[in-house]
C-alpha cells in the first residue's frame, strides 16, 4: 500500500522544510498566530498541500516533533471538510492510502489523530466510498495486536459517535452491513485485559442504543451481560459508560430492562455513591430518565428509603464547586467576561401558550444539581410519600450549628425547595412553621445559605400570597418581603442575583399585594441599581420589568416615577449604539411603558427615536458595518421592535404623533421580510399592535403588508417559525378590523392556509391555532361573500377550535364571523350543526348584548328550518350541560 501511495505523489524536500518550520511556530505560544495564518492560507492554495500534511503526519522517519505531526493532522482535517470535494481523485486517494497503516503507528496522539481525520473523511465519502477501509479495521480488530486494535477501536468510535447510521447501511460487495461485521468483535472486547478497549467498544455500542439496528437488537441478551460484566470495572470511565447505558435504554427501550430492572436499580443505587464525581453523576441521570418514562412508578417505590439519602447527601456541595468560589466575592470585586452569562431575548409572542424557560442561561451541569432534580422528580412522581424519609434527614441536617456543618444546613435548604411543587399537600399544613424557620436564614452568616434560602421561600411564593388573609399572614408576607429587599443589597454579589431572581418570582404572585410597599420596593430596587456590577444589574432589570408587569398602572404616580426613572434613563442615555447592556435595558422599558400607559408619554418621544434609530443603524450594519460603526447583532433590532410594540400597547393612540413623524412604516416592512424569524416575528407582532392603535399610517404600504404577512401561513414558512406564522395570523386579523374591505385580496389565501392549519392541527401549538380561528372569523364577519362558499370545508375543525377559546373580545369577533357566513350560506354548514352548537354551548359568558342576539338568531333560524324533529336529533348528540347553555339562546 505504501509504494501504491508513493507511486501516487512524492514531497519534494523544500516544500517539506517549509510546510515542517511553519507548523513549528504555529504550535509555539509566542508566535505571530495572524502572519502564520495568512502563510497558511497562501499554502491552502496549492492543490498538493494536504498531501503534504498526510505526509508529515505518516512519517516518523522525517524526525519531526509528534507536536508537529498532530498539528499537521488536525489541520488536515478542517482543510479537507472544507476542500476534499474539489480535489483530484489521484489526491483523495493518497491521502487515504497514507492515513490506513497509521492506525498500527507506534504512538497513541498519531492513532488518535489519524481517528479523527478518518472519521472526517467518513462523513465525506460515507463508507461505499472508502472499501478498503473497513477491509482494514477488520483486520486490525481481528489482529490480536493491541496496537492496531486499539488504533482500529479509536477510529471506530469516532465514526459511531459522529455518524452512527453510516455503519448501519448495505455497502455494494459486502455481504453484511458494516455494523453486523463489528458487533461480535466490539461485544468480545468487554473481557479484553486492556481499559482502553473495553471504553471504546462499550462507548461505540451505547450509540447504536436510539436507533436500535438489528446487529444490536438480536445482541441485546450478550450486551446486557455485558453491561453487568462491567459495572465493577476498574476504569471510572467504562463505569460511566455503563451508567450512561442503562439511562439511555431506561428513556428509549425500558422493555429490555424491564425483567433485570431489580439488578439495574441496585447497581446505580450504588454508582450514586461512586467516589469518582463524574460516574455518580451519570448514575444520577437514571432516576429522572426512569420517572419521566413509561415503566410504572411502583417499581422504584421500594428503594426510595435508600436512594432519598444518597441524593441528599450529593446535594452538599463539593470541595471544587465553582460556586464556593464564586460565593467568597463580594461586590468590589469586577465580574469577569465568563460570568456574564450569554442571554436570549424571547420575540413578542401574541397567544396564550408561549413558555419561558426560568433559566435561559447556560449553567454548568453537576452533581448536586442532577441530585437536586432527581428529588424535584422523585417528589412530583411519588408525592408526599418521599417525606416519611426525608423529613427526619432534612431536620438532623438543620439541627447541625457549627460552622463546618453549614454545607449540610445548605444542602437541606435546598431539598425543601426542591420539593416545594411534587409535596405541596404533605407540606401544607407545616408551611407556616417551615417559612418561620427560613425567614431567619436570610440573614445568616454563610452567603451560600443566604443565597440558598431566596430560591427556597420563592418556591412557596403561591402558598405566601394566598396566606396573606390568614392569621399572621401578612406579617408572614411583610417578613419575606423585606428579608428580599434586604439581601438584594446585600454586599455579596451570589446574593444579590438570588435575592434579585427571588423577588421577581414573588412578584409574579403579589400582583397588587405589593402596592402598599411600592415606594419601599422602589427604593431598595433603585439602591441596588446604583451599585450592581453588570451581570446582577441584567437580573435587577428583569426584576423592575416584573414588578412594573406587577402592579400596572399604580405605577403611573409621580412619587413613583420620581424614584424609578432618573437613573434609567441616565443609563440608557450613557449606553451606546453597539453595547448589548441596551438589550435587558430595552425590555425593562417595554414592561414598564405597557404599565404605565399613558403616564408613560412624558418619557417617549425620546425612546421612539432611539429605537428607530437603532434599527436603522443595524439594517445598515447588515450590509456596511464599516460605515454603520457598529458589528451587526440583529437582537438590537428585536428588541427595539419589542420596546415600540410596548410603547404602542401603553400610549395607544398617543403613540400616533410618534409613528407620522418617523420612518417606521418603511423600517417595519424591510423588518416583516427579514430573513432572521425572530425578526419576522417581533416585527409582525408591532405590525399587529399599530393596526389596533394608528392604522391609517400603515394604508401606504398596506397591500405589501398584507402579501407579507399572509405568506408566513404557508405550509414550509410554518414549518420553518411556527411563532412567526401564528404572528403574521393575528396580525392580518387586527388589520381586518380596522381597515374592513382592504382586506379582501388577499382573504382566500389566508383562509386557505389557515384552515388548512385548523384541519391538520395536531401537533401545532395551541396559540396558532386560537389565532386561526379567531382570524378566520374575523375575515368572515369583513367578508362574508368570500369566505362563505367554502366554509363547509373547514367549518367543523374551526367550531371545534373556537370551544378551546377562553371568553373575551377576540372570541367574540370570530363568532360575529360564524354568524355572518351562516346568514351568507346557511345551507352549507346545516349538516355540521352539532359542531357549531357546541361551538356556542363553550360561551360562559356573552357580554355583548348584539352578539348574544346575533347568536340567537342563527340558532332559532336552523331550528325552523329543519323542524323540531330534525332539531331535537341535532339537540340529542349534545352534552346535557351544552343543551342547558344553549336554554340561554332561546331554543
Amino acid at each position: 500500500m505504501a509504494a501504491a501511495a508513493a507511486a501516487l505523489w512524492q514531497p519534494r524536500e523544500e516544500g517539506l522544510r517549509e510546510i515542517c518550520a511553519l507548523l513549528e511556530e504555529h504550535i509555539s505560544p509566542n508566535s505571530d498566530q495572524s502572519r502564520i495564518l495568512q502563510q497558511l492560507q497562501h499554502y491552502n492554495q496549492l492543490p498538493d498541500f494536504n498531501n503534504y500534511l498526510v505526509f508529515i503526519l505518516a512519517h516518523a522517519e522525517q524526525g519531526k516533533s509528534l507536536e508537529v505531526r498532530q498539528a499537521a493532522g488536525l489541520l488536515l482535517k478542517n482543510n479537507l471538510r472544507a476542500t476534499f470535494s474539489s480535489l483530484s481523485s489521484s489526491y483523495r486517494q493518497y491521502i487515504k492510502s497514507e492515513l490506513l497503516p497509521c492506525l498500527g503507528a507506534s504512538d497513541r496522539t498519531i492513532r488518535s489523530t489519524v481517528g479523527t481525520v478518518i472519521s472526517v473523511l467518513v462523513q465525506l465519502e460515507r463508507v461505499a466510498g472508502w472499501p478498503e477501509l473497513l477491509q482494514v479495521l477488520a483486520q486490525c480488530l481481528a489482529s490480536n495486536d493491541f496496537i492496531h486494535m486499539e488504533g482500529a477501536m479509536d477510529a471506530i468510535y469516532k465514526i459511531c459517535e459522529d455518524i452512527p447510521e453510516e455503519l448501519d447501511v448495505d455497502v455494494p460487495g459486502l455481504s453484511e452491513r458494516p455494523i453486523n461485521i463489528f458487533m461480535p468483535r466490539l461485544l468480545q472486547f468487554f473481557q479484553s485485559p486492556h481499559a482502553i478497549l473495553r471504553k471504546l467498544s462499550l462507548g461505540s455500542i451505547n450509540q447504536f442504543i436510539v436507533t436500535m439496528p438489528a446487529a444490536l437488537f438480536m445482541s441485546m441478551d450478550q450486551y446486557l451481560q455485558g453491561l453487568f460484566h462491567l459495572a465493577r470495572d476498574p476504569s471510572a470511565d467504562v463505569r460511566k459508560l455503563v451508567c450512561s447505558a442503562f439511562v439511555q435504554l431506561i428513556e428509549v427501550r425500558p422493555s429490555f430492562l424491564e425483567p433485570h430492572l431489580r439488578n439495574v436499580i441496585e447497581f446505580i443505587l450504588q454508582a450514586n455513591k461512586d467516589p469518582d464525581d463524574e460516574v455518580a453523576l451519570q448514575a444520577c441521570e437514571f432516576w429522572s430518565a426512569y420517572c419521566d418514562g413509561t415503566l410504572p412508578p411502583d417499581g422504584l417505590r421500594d428503594y426510595l428509603p435508600h436512594l432519598i439519602p444518597v441524593l441528599l447527601s450529593n446535594m452538599a456541595y463539593a470541595e471544587d464547586d465553582e460556586a464556593l468560589f464564586d460565593a467568597e466575592e463580594d461586590e468590589s470585586f469586577p465580574d469577569r467576561d465568563q460570568d456574564l452569562k450569554p442571554r436570549f431575548h424571547s420575540s413578542r409572542f401574541h397567544g396564550s401558550d408561549i413558555t419561558e424557560d426560568d433559566e435561559d442561561t447556560v449553567t454548568v451541569w453537576n452533581l448536586r444539581k442532577s441530585s437536586a432534580a432527581g428529588l424535584d422528580i422523585l417528589s412530583i412522581v411519588f408525592g408526599d410519600a418521599i417525606l416519611p424519609t426525608l423529613m427526619p434527614l432534612i431536620q438532623q441536617k438543620l439541627s447541625l450549628t457549627s460552622d463546618a456543618s453549614w454545607k449540610e444546613r445548605e444542602a437541606a435548604v435546598l431539598a425543601i425547595g426542591a420539593i416545594a411543587e411534587g409535596c405541596i399537600n404533605g407540606l401544607y399544613p407545616h408551611l407556616p412553621e417551615i417559612v418561620k424557620f427560613l425567614i431567619p436564614l436570610f440573614d445568616d452568616k454563610f452567603p451560600l445559605i443566604r443565597s440558598i434560602s431566596c430560591w427556597t421561600l420563592s418556591r412557596f411564593s403561591k402558598f405566601i400570597i394566598q396566606n396573606i388573609g390568614e392569621n399572621d399572614g401578612y406579617e408572614q408576607f411583610d417578613q419575606i418581603l423585606m428579608g428580599l429587599l434586604r439581601r438584594i443589597l446585600d454586599t455579596n454579589k451570589r446574593v444579590q442575583e438570588a435575592a434579585c431572581s427571588a423577588f421577581a418570582t414573588l412578584e409574579e404572585e403579589a400582583g397588587e399585594e405589593l402596592t402598599p410597599r411600592l415606594e419601599i420596593i422602589l427604593q431598595h430596587l433603585l439602591c441596588a441599581y446604583g451599585k450592581y456590577q453588570r451581570r446582577n444589574l441584567h437580573i435587577l432589570y428583569d426584576a423592575i420589568g416584573t414588578l412594573a408587569d406587577a402592579v400596572g398602572s399604580e405605577l403611573n404616580q409621580p412619587k413613583y416615577l420620581e424614584i424609578l426613572m432618573p437613573p434609567l434613563i441616565a443609563k440608557w442615555q450613557q449606553l451606546t449604539n453597539s453595547d448589548k447592556d441596551l438589550f435587558p435595558l430595552l425590555e425593562c422599558f417595554t414592561s414598564i411603558a405597557q404599565s404605565l400607559g399613558p403616564g408613560f408619554s412624558q418619557f417617549a418621544e425620546p425612546v421612539f427615536q432611539r429605537c428607530i434609530g437603532l434599527i436603522q443603524i443595524q439594517q445598515l450594519a447588515k450590509v456596511d458595518h464599516a460605515t454603520a460603526g457598529v458589528q451587526y447583532d440583529k437582537e438590537f433590532i428585536v428588541c427595539s421592535l419589542d420596546l415600540l410594540s410596548g410603547l404602542a400597547e401603553g400610549l395607544g393612540g398617543g403613540v400616533e404623533s410618534l409613528v407620522a413623524k418617523s420612518n417606521l412604516r418603511d423600517l417595519l416592512l424591510q423588518c416583516c421580510m427579514d430573513q432572521a424569524a425572530d425578526i419576522r416575528q417581533s416585527a409582525l407582532a408591532l405590525l399587529g399592535d399599530l393596526a389596533k392603535v394608528c392604522p391609517t399610517h400603515l394604508y401606504p404600504r398596506l397591500a405589501d403588508f398584507l402579501r407579507v404577512a399572509a405568506e408566513q401561513l404557508n405550509i414550509a414558512a410554518i414549518k420553518e417559525a411556527v411563532s412567526v406564522a401564528n404572528n403574521a395570523c393575528w396580525a392580518i386579523g387586527e388589520l381586518a378590523v380596522q381597515v374592513h374591505q382592504e382586506i379582501a385580496p388577499i382573504v382566500l389565501t389566508v383562509v386557505s392556509s389557515l384552515a388548512h392549519i385548523l384541519q391538520n392541527g395536531k401537533g401545532l401549538n395551541k396559540s396558532l391555532l386560537e389565532n386561526s380561528a379567531i382570524t378566520i372569523g374575523r375575515l368572515a364577519w369583513i367578508c362574508p361573500e368570500l369566505v362563505a362558499p367554502h366554509a363547509e370545508h373547514f367549518i367543523q375543525s374551526w367550531c371545534t377550535t373556537l370551544c378551546m377559546i377562553r371568553d373575551d373580545y377576540e372570541k367574540e369577533d370570530a363568532f360575529r364571523g360564524l354568524c355572518a357566513i351562516v346568514r351568507a350560506n346557511p345551507s352549507g354548514i346545516v349538516n355540521s350543526l352539532g359542531y357549531l352548537c357546541k361551538a356556542v354551548a363553550s360561551w360562559h359568558e356573552i357580554r355583548s348584548q348584539d352578539l348574544h342576539n346575533e347568536i340567537s338568531q342563527v340558532l332559532n333560524g336552523y331550528k325552523q328550518m329543519l323542524g323540531n324533529g330534525t332539531w331535537e336529533q341535532w339537540v340529542s348528540t349534545l352534552e346535557p350541560a351544552e343543551v342547558q347553555k344553549l336554554s340561554k339562546f332561546g331554543v
